[in-house]
């Protein structure tokens, strides 16, 4: 990246993905969303976008409804599939309001078309809106079943020209196995695409990895229970594992 366009932004990137699991949503809740962490995670969004970072997101559905659980429990994996896209724009329609809220302009694009309550997906109007600096909520995955929102945020993070992907996970990096199991596991600072999927680390599916490498975007994977750990990994600092 130029260091005219870091020096505007005073971060390391200009334009990122943010992709967040739909469990990150409901708090300390079973399922469902939980309105007070919606807003948490909608503030350390806010304190990035006003550093003047063009910022995506790709929220999943796991918090409503998962399609490989559902399809495990004997109903047809495209429905299910289908289902679990619907619950994505559910979460992204609660992420809007609560961006709006805060003063931050967004727009839910859908790779299904529901113009009701937001944009189809068009690629160059989609690009159109970040260069305005309106958050872009990216729903409904592909807009296919069997992929899943991991691939879906690498995918608009390609098309988008994204310069990296943020994970944002319960812990802050990518472990040789579950920290939260394993009081030994071994955090990496780095690690390679290749590496991910020999050891299977469990960072996003093994297409997106793939489609990451492939398109050589890097992934960093930090914790969003870290208060302004998003914008903190922007500036170079904090805990975070990268994936290059």
């Amino acid at each position: 990246m130029s260091d005219a366009s870091s020096s505007q932004t005073g971060t390391t990137y200009k334009r990122v993905m943010l992709k967040i699991s739909g469990e990150a949503l409901m708090g300390d809740q079973g399922y469902g969303l939980h309105p007070p962490t919606v807003e948490r995670i909608a503030r350390e969004v806010k304190t990035v976008h006003d550093l003047g970072v063009e910022i995506c997101m790709v929220i999943g559905g796991g918090n409503i409804f998962r399609g490989l659980q559902g399809s495990a429990q004997g109903m047809e994996r495209t429905t299910a599939d289908y289902m679990g896209m619907l619950a994505t724009v559910m979460n992204a329609l609660a992420m809007q309001a609560a961006l709006e809220a805060l003063g931050v302009y967004t727009r839910v694009i859908s790779a299904i078309p529901m113009d009701q309550v937001c944009e189809p997906y068009i690629r160059r109007r989609a690009v159109r809106h970040l260069e305005k600096k309106r958050v872009c909520i990216f729903a409904a995955g592909t807009g296919n079943p069997y992929f899943t929102t991991d691939t879906a945020a690498t995918l608009r993070a390609s098309e988008m020209a994204c310069e990296a992907i943020f994970k944002g996970t319960k812990v802050d990096g990518v472990y040789d196995k579950d920290p939260n199991i394993d009081a030994d596991a071994k955090r990496y600072d780095r690690v390679s695409y290749d590496d991910v999927l020999v050891k299977n680390l469990k960072v996003m599916d093994a297409s997106a990895i793939a489609l990451a490498r492939d398109n050589n975007l890097p992934i960093i994977v930090f914790s969003l229970d870290e208060p302004g750990g998003f914008q903190g990994i922007l500036r170079g600092e904090g805990t975070y594992t990268i994936v290059e």
